[in-house]
């Protein structure tokens, strides 16, 4: 590589800035790509219609942290590249964020959703995943900041990694806070969901500026299933509903940057045992073996060279 390098202790690069001709070199001396998915849609009057954008990117741009690992936790600290653990972290690829998506019905009727139809999600996640693949990322990243890509993603994933050989990891930022950490951080009022306080909070901890709390009153969503089990439960409006709903009371700025810090270093976590692990194999379009070609050709005298040979039953 002239003129691209990553900082000493590792971090990020922007993809749409490497010169094509440099593009061979930085894909060999990289780790890993990035990508991040996120949505246009409707999260109430109190957050922007970017909002999975903005935490899509934003946890995309802590993944390049560096990780401690006699410390067993990544560094919480600073921007991507951080060094103050001593640690190198992986060298990463950031790629521009894909925008739109999938939105489900309880929102699509809110002025500012822009939604595509899931059958296009999947075939346009697919081309630009496999686009990132065969420019010489094996490894890519995909931070998801809205719900419904969950399916989608996984799908485009699925069909890339059975024509490519790839390591293709999805991580939900949603995800890397419990709801057991949550009950801590809000108390016992419901603070997930769609526009919730959670979500709210996370916007706070990367561009408090987004956000205009005074905008709404509390909206108590709809109350979970009275089991423990998981699921997923799909309504066609689950009011009480605006296209969003929660305890907007509970949301703050600190909270949101606790919720960065500590997604922030789970995610960096995952990355760094992620570049760790040994790659996949490359995939096969060879069917499964025939038990019967394996198996040696019967001999004379063997009493199944013939039907009939052993006179048994039929």
């Amino acid at each position: 590589m002239d003129g691209v390098t990553w900082p000493a202790g590792g971090g990020l690069l922007p993809a749409t800035r490497i010169p094509g001709g440099e593009l061979a070199a930085v894909a060999a001396a990289a780790d890993y790509a990035v990508l991040p998915v996120g949505a246009v849609e409707w999260h109430g009057p109190h957050l922007p219609l970017g909002t999975d954008l903005i935490l899509a990117e934003g946890f995309a741009a802590e993944a390049g942290g560096a990780v401690d690992p006699a410390a067993g936790s990544a560094s919480a600290a600073g921007s991507p590249g951080d060094t103050t653990t001593g640690f190198p972290g992986p060298r990463g690829v950031l790629f521009p964020a894909v925008p739109y998506a999938a939105c489900p019905g309880q929102t699509r009727p809110w002025p500012g959703t822009v939604s595509i139809r899931p059958e296009i999600a999947v075939g346009y996640l697919a081309d630009v995943i496999e686009g990132i693949v065969a420019a010489g990322f094996p490894r890519l990243l995909i931070v998801n900041g809205h719900d419904a890509n969950m399916s989608t993603v996984r799908a485009a994933m699925e069909w890339v990694s059975g024509r490519r050989t790839a390591s293709l990891l999805l991580v939900n930022w949603f995800q890397l806070v419990t709801p057991a950490e949550t009950t801590e951080l809000y108390g016992p009022l419901t603070a997930r969901g769609h526009g919730g306080a959670y979500e709210t909070s996370g916007v706070l901890g990367f561009d408090p500026g987004a956000v205009r709390l005074d905008a709404v009153t509390d909206l108590p969503p709809k109350p979970k299933l009275p089991v423990g089990h998981p699921y997923v439960l799909v309504e066609s409006r689950p009011d009480p509903w605006q296209g969003w709903s929660g305890h907007i009371s509970l949301a703050s700025e600190a909270a949101g940057r606790q919720v960065r810090a500590t997604a922030g270093a789970r995610l960096r976590e995952i990355v760094a045992a992620w570049v760790a692990a040994p790659p996949p194999a490359p995939p096969t379009a060879d069917p499964l073996p025939d038990p019967a070609a394996d198996s040696p050709a019967p001999t004379a005298g063997d009493p199944t060279a013939a039907d009939g040979a052993t006179g048994g039953d039929r």
